[in-house]
């Protein structure tokens, strides 16, 4: 579920000491020291930590790694700051010289951000988009704010032209604006084999599983369902599942 693991990034201008982490990640007190030390050989100072969603590989190591630093970290959900203060749409981040932007990316979870660094022309996805295959939907109601969310990025990639994207899991994308629209055809796609499972006569959330993915091992079984629950409340919204399904 977290591909080769969760991406730490480390943020500073050229000749700044000032630091900014993203995800510090999961409690692995191996890897948060090593950020730390990092930090730290190169003559540097965390000056703040952000997380980009509440997910636990990406925040169960922030307690710790304040601890280490004595830099806050900032969330969207309070119950994921340690000493630090909100994010919201738009707001400007600062450290040093390093300017990041919040930009709210709802859909993966409801309290999903990016953070846009202009003067990189690059935008951190966090888990809104991944570094090869796509991620899950958390929640019922997510795929309509998630679709808004790619289609956003896909304007913000066009308007700055945008050059890389940082994932929380996977390597570098090199090609944004070619991912972005890869996304939003996959979803595209995805809803319209869930409708053709609907009139198939597929009812129930497990039917549509097994219709949209054949193919599918086990332990992925509830992200898919995941993910077929939250396209089924999608198609519901829009008005465009008959009576009995469920949804």
């Amino acid at each position: 579920m977290t591909l080769e693991g969760t991406n730490t990034w480390i943020l500073r201008e050229p000749g700044a000491r000032g630091v900014v982490v993203v995800d510090p990640g999961p409690h692995d007190e191996r890897h948060l020291e090593r950020v730390a030390r990092t930090v730290q050989e190169q003559g540097a100072q965390v000056l703040m930590t952000v997380v980009t969603h509440r997910h636990f590989d990406h925040t169960e190591g922030s307690r710790y790694f304040a601890e280490l630093t004595g830099a806050p970290v900032h969330a969207v959900d309070p119950g994921m700051r340690v000493g630090g203060s909100g994010l919201a749409d738009g707001q400007l981040l600062t450290a040093d010289g390093l300017e990041l932007r919040v930009v709210a990316t709802p859909g993966h979870t409801d309290d999903s951000v990016c953070l846009f660094v202009e003067s990189d022309s690059a935008i951190l996805t966090g888990d809104t988009v991944l570094g090869h295959g796509t991620p899950v939907i958390d929640g019922d109601d997510g795929l309509a704010p998630y679709m808004d969310s790619l289609y956003r990025l896909r304007d913000l990639v066009v308007e700055h032209r945008v050059r890389i994207l940082l994932p929380g899991h996977g390597p570098v994308l090199t090609s944004p604006l070619a991912t972005l629209n890869s996304y939003i055809d996959h979803r595209e796609a995805r809803l319209a084999q869930v409708r053709e499972a609907v009139r198939a006569g597929a009812t129930r959330v497990e039917e549509v599983v097994d219709r949209v993915y054949p193919d599918v091992v086990e332990g992925i079984r509830p992200a898919a369902a995941s993910s077929v629950r939250a396209q089924l409340r999608y198609l519901a919204v829009k008005e465009e599942l008959p009576e009995g399904v469920e949804s």
